[in-house]
């Protein structure tokens, strides 16, 4: 790992280091190197951040030790990607916002495939709701397209299951650190994931997942495909906003459609009436990237 990276890694773990600083330390300094060299002053000025925030900030920073780390994750089989490194999902990259790191556990090269489809939908699917899904993912599966979803309970669980029962590839994207595996419930899934397919987060292994961390995280289901398919949803659901992060993202949005009657189906009617894809079968996915 070049030094670089090695700078990333322990800025990773630094809980006063958000996103958006990072972002900023990358434009003044894409080796990391100055950020530790500058002065209070200099931190205050170009960054506006508070100088006992700064103190806090590179004793936290010097507190860490890379070889420690690095050791821990090895014996976990965690790998860190940096956004620099030829291996982080193009796609990724493309959108507005995409995570400057990945910690990952399974089989990255998932990801060099273009033919990826985001799933998402509802934690309390009915029947209705699992065959259709089931009806479409079938042949994409078969077809060698890789499944992308969040491991939450309902829809997304089911996206991974129909993955592996027809012998497919598929990919889980976490609110969590990797070693706070949520649901609890998804953890014999998560584990079979990890050993034969790919879990990814944008978090250090150690953070527990948060509330806000979950519709942040969408915007990574959806950045690594070419489209997303919505499975049943209420109007104000969390597959909406990966649906409009999609959408922000120039990405295909796709929907099955419910019964007007079904409150689950609310919102994925109201995706295809302004304009998503309704979808009944693989081929309506197929038809939209010339693969019919």
């Amino acid at each position: 790992m070049d030094v670089k990276t090695k700078r990333l890694f322990i800025l990773s773990h630094c809980k006063r280091i958000n996103k958006q600083l990072l972002s900023r330390l990358s434009t003044q300094d894409s080796s990391f190197h100055s950020f530790l060299m500058l002065n209070e002053d200099e931190w205050e000025m170009k960054f506006h951040i508070e100088k006992e925030t700064i103190r806090l900030i590179k004793q936290e920073y010097r507190s860490y030790s890379f070889e420690e780390l690095y050791t821990t994750y090895q014996k976990q089989n965690i790998s860190f990607l940096p956004i620099f490194d030829e291996k982080y999902p193009s796609l990724l990259k493309e959108i507005p916002d995409p995570p400057p790191y990945l910690y990952y556990k399974g089989d990255i090269r998932l990801l060099d495939t273009l033919y990826l489809l985001s799933v998402v939908g509802t934690r309390h699917p009915t029947n209705y709701g699992q065959k259709a899904l089931e009806t479409v993912l079938k042949p994409l599966i078969n077809m060698n397209w890789v499944i992308v979803s969040g491991l939450a309970k309902g829809i997304d669980t089911f996206a991974h299951e129909a993955a592996i029962a027809h012998g497919g590839k598929t990919v889980a994207v976490i609110a969590g650190g990797l070693n706070h595996l949520y649901p609890r419930e998804n953890s014999p899934l998560a584990n079979q994931l990890m050993e034969h397919h790919l879990i990814l987060s944008e978090h250090s292994p150690s953070t527990p997942p948060q509330k806000w961390h979950f519709p942040k995280r969408n915007r990574i289901i959806s950045g690594l495909s070419l489209g997303t398919l919505i499975v049943q949803a209420k109007k104000r659901s969390g597959s909406l906003i990966t649906a409009y992060q999609a959408l922000e993202q120039n990405r295909e949005v796709f929907a099955i459609p419910g019964s007007i009657f079904d409150d689950f189906s609310a919102g994925t009617n109201e995706l295809i009436r302004n304009g998503a894809k309704l979808v009944m079968d693989a081929n309506d996915i197929l038809e939209e990237f010339y693969l019919k």
